[in-house]
């Protein structure tokens, strides 16, 4: 798939977050008692991402901080941009430092290495449990029969990914909907009107990957409406 860019329709931007609280409820709760929460967070830094980077910078270090604040969250950060260049970091529980470490991070033009990320994030749980990925991205450039290949195996392990397309091409949203359905994970379609509730929500997701439900419930009632939704909804 190309960076075609059409829109996609307003009422399925709206809809996305609540199809995303909808998944969210379907997934089963992460970790053991007394366990770490493992989370990817693998992003699309190839050029066409770099009107919405700084945004797209601020949402995902909100996401960090949060995981920081609440402990108990191992975070290895993935990237990919220009010519065959990919890059994990180290499994880190200072996400905040982590976080910092993602803003040096710019665009370089190239295609899309999301089956590299599946694959990656497939190598890495066979070492030690990943309890979820987490992927912001504009398109698909790649066979998506091919992506759904491993992303079926990152479902028959029990890993979701939770797949964030930011930008409007919606011929490749359809691939990252595959993406999701297949892992058991969810999608969200990410606009500049969405961006402050898709916040909060990658912010939720983060807690829910360190802690699971408990950890949800503690966020308290001063949330957002939609993560009072999402607490409401991953119920036992």
């Amino acid at each position: 798939m190309t960076k075609d860019r059409h829109n996609v329709p307003a009422q399925e931007t709206a809809s996305s977050v609540d199809n995303f609280l909808a998944k969210v409820k379907a997934t089963p709760l992460p970790t053991a008692v007394g366990a770490r929460g493992r989370l990817i967070f693998a992003m699309d830094a190839t050029m066409s991402r770099e009107p919405s980077w700084d945004r797209a910078i601020g949402i995902q270090s909100e996401m960090f901080n949060a995981a920081a604040d609440l402990g108990g969250l191992d975070v290895q950060l993935v990237w990919f941009r220009g010519f065959g260049e990919f890059s994990a970091s180290e499994w880190a529980s200072d996400a905040k430092a982590l976080g910092q470490a993602m803003t040096r991070v710019g665009c370089r033009g190239g295609y899309t290495q999301i089956g590299r990320v599946l694959n990656h994030t497939l190598q890495e749980t066979k070492r030690s449990k990943v309890n979820a990925l987490v992927y912001v991205g504009d398109c698909v450039e790649e066979n998506v029969d091919d992506l759904a290949a491993a992303a079926g195996q990152l479902g028959l392990l029990g890993l979701p990914a939770f797949m964030f397309q930011d930008g409007g091409d919606g011929t490749s949203a359809r691939g990252f909907q595959e993406i999701a359905r297949l892992t058991g994970g969810a999608y969200c379609h990410l606009d500049a009107g969405s961006a402050a509730r898709l916040k909060d929500l990658l912010r939720a997701v983060a807690v829910y990957a360190s802690g699971g439900h408990n950890a949800l419930t503690r966020l308290g009632p001063n949330q957002s409406r939609e993560v009072q939704q999402l607490i409401t909804q991953v119920k036992r």
